[in-house]
């Protein structure tokens, strides 16, 4: 049986499209084409039965080396820690201060758009410094 390469993470959330665009911001992904038969989102939203107008959201990596991201709409919030999470490597290869200072300096971004600090954790003889945050619907992800 041949290895999977590609995969799709999914995220359980109450506004696919605004966590979507939230998800390309950080990432640098970009939301696909609509369906050939419609000029916008908007458009192919606005032709779906009320009920699922908005009930999801996609985004992609444009060089399609990442995982595509899904995000599908649930009627119940964020309760408890997710199980699984992202981490953002913006700070591979770097060590220390010179790190810290990067990881420091894309949290200070993502906060600008809605992300919330959590923790800091520091460098010590084992791990190197990351950063723990929330998305703006309060899924975590780590800055590493």
């Amino acid at each position: 049986m041949p290895a999977i390469k590609k995969f799709q993470v999914t995220f359980d959330c109450a506004d696919p499209e605004r966590v979507a665009r939230f998800w390309c911001e950080i990432l640098g992904y970009e939301v696909p084409s609509p369906p050939k038969e419609f000029a916008s989102w908007d458009e192919y939203h606005a032709a779906q039965p009320p009920e699922e107008r908005g009930a999801w959201f996609a985004c992609q990596d444009p060089t399609g080396e990442g995982p595509r991201l899904f995000f599908q709409r649930v009627p119940e919030g964020k309760a408890v820690k997710n199980r699984v999470h992202l981490d953002v490597r913006v700070g591979t290869g770097l060590v220390g201060d010179e790190r810290l200072a990067v990881l420091e300096a894309e949290c200070a971004r993502l906060m600008a758009l809605g992300a919330k600090h959590v923790l800091t954790q520091r460098a010590d003889a084992v791990n190197e410094s990351c950063i723990t945050m929330q998305d703006i619907e309060g899924n975590e992800f780590c800055l590493d």
